[in-house]
């Protein structure tokens, strides 16, 4: 396969670099091959989207609506080939990705359904005879920029609902994605989606990503990433006085309270943890608990990592698959050299046979480091975790938000009092009990506190506060 553009409803192949995409899993194999645009894609799409938003942006919420129902019946007929293409490029295990998919289908089905809701409210007047209401507004072409990790989740999260408000969309996948994102995008593409509404640009960020976030005439930029690229996008976008809103990192903390129900806590720490080789945003890197069931809980650790087989990530029976990139492999293998050398190995899944065929990672718990260490304060993505002993709740509660990021952090206990109390005080955008710090429902409001996002919310309702503005209107209809 050969990643390609689509802009203005037309398929462009670019001219720049070639890199050949081979799969994570098994190294020798290539997967296809990816071309990277240069800057005048990027005002290509720009111009595209523009003149499309007129016409888009006056049709009836009923008839986006209709379309985006569309693309979410081409997808789920799709599912499967799009699943085991995400997991050759990228890696993530074919469970996991099929579910991925599936999510895909429902958020275009549900963001269709926004189509014929009440987009604004009536206001009481002082004055006589005067109509006044809102009314919400597209914000006209956005930026959409989607990481690696969620190929096919993250850009439907952001397109679907930027489109059923009206707006264009330029989306910009992560390089490791491409493939991906130029088949989701030719199966939209046999939907009635007009020419211009959605563009796809392949490129690196430091070039087609800097000339959408600094230079083209967008309105607003939707990006998930990393921190450090996310800060710039926010500065370059505040400098221009556009709408952004960046999804970034997380060193998420799953509390685990002496009155916890182990038996049923155990696997739910190890999905949060270690599915999707551990790199997502919301994943479980630091599990705190109470001192008087540490050893308890570290030895039913111990037994129960033996099954989280890693695997090929075609193979239905592997828990996760490898991590998806040399590079993705090279940071986190750094980190296992670190906690090899600076902690006190708690537990490690089984050897693998095929580890040199692949990007392949083993799962590990450590447990000996300060709260302070590296370990415990960056964010590794990859499956890794810390395991803090606290002396009660008060305790575990400082630990938890002993970290710059608040994305998502959850408790397991018994006690509903517990469980409130620490729904009000832990220091996250999402706060969880006896639930995995990762799987927030599509329909619920997504994003973090402190340097895990910027001021606004994805998913549910909340997207679409993003993807428009209010306008107030005023009519006197009496004389």
């Amino acid at each position: 396969m050969q990643s390609k553009n689509w802009i203005g409803g037309e398929w462009i192949v670019p001219a720049g670099n070639e890199v050949t995409v081979v799969n994570p899993s098994r190294t020798a194999e290539e997967v296809g091959v990816v071309r990277f645009s240069d800057r005048s894609h990027v005002f290509a799409a720009e111009q595209a989207a523009r003149e499309a938003q007129k016409k888009w942006s006056q049709m009836t919420g009923a008839a986006r609506a209709e379309i985006l129902f569309q693309m979410a019946i081409v997808l789920e007929a799709h599912a499967e080939e799009l699943a085991r293409l995400a997991s050759q490029e990228m890696g993530k295990q074919i469970g996991e990705m099929r579910g991925e998919v599936a999510r895909g289908v429902s958020l275009l089905r549900y963001y269709a359904g926004e189509g014929m809701r009440a987009n604004g409210s009536v206001i009481p007047s002082a004055d006589t005879n005067v109509l006044q209401y809102t009314k919400r507004v597209p914000l006209g072409v956005v930026a959409v920029i989607t990481p690696w990790n969620f190929p096919v989740a993250i850009p439907i999260w952001k397109i679907a609902p930027a489109l059923i408000c009206g707006n264009t969309v330029i989306w910009k996948p992560a390089e490791n994605g491409s493939l991906t994102a130029t088949r989701l995008a030719q199966l939209f593409a046999e939907t009635k989606l007009p020419a211009g509404v959605l563009n796809l640009v392949i490129g690196r960020g430091r070039e087609v990503g800097s000339a959408l976030t600094e230079e083209a005439a967008v309105d607003a930029v939707s990006f998930t990433g990393s921190s450090a690229t996310g800060r710039q996008i926010a500065i370059a976008c505040a400098g221009r006085n556009i709408k952004y809103q960046t999804e970034m990192g997380g060193k998420n903390a799953a509390v685990v309270l002496a009155d916890a129900d182990l038996e049923k806590a155990v696997p739910i720490l190890l999905s949060g943890a270690f599915k999707s080789a551990g790199q997502k945003c919301t994943a479980t890197s630091r599990i705190i608990v109470e001192k008087g069931i540490y050893q308890q809980l570290a030895e039913r650790l111990q037994s129960a990592i033996s099954s989280c087989v890693v695997g090929e990530a075609l193979d239905p029976a592997a828990y996760l698959g490898p991590v998806a990139s040399c590079e993705q492999y090279e940071k986190v293998s750094r980190y296992v050299e670190m906690a090899s050398e600076q902690a006190a190995l708690i537990a490690q899944s089984p050897a693998l046979a095929m580890a040199e065929q692949g990007f392949y990672i083993r799962p590990m718990i450590v447990e000996g480091v300060k709260a302070t260490h590296a370990l415990v304060q960056e964010e590794v993505f990859g499956p890794l975790a810390v395991l803090l002993p606290a002396e009660d709740f008060a305790e575990a509660v400082d630990l938890c938000n002993q970290t710059v990021y608040g994305l998502s952090a959850s408790l397991f206990t018994r006690d509903l009092t517990s469980a409130h109390r620490f729904l009000d005080v832990a220091q996250a955008g999402m706060v969880r009990v006896n639930q995995e710090t990762a799987g927030v429902e599509y329909q619920a409001p997504f994003g973090g506190m402190k340097q895990s996002s910027s001021h606004t919310r994805e998913q549910g309702q909340a997207a679409l506060d993003f993807y428009t503005e209010i306008k107030t209107c005023a009519i006197k209809y009496a004389w």
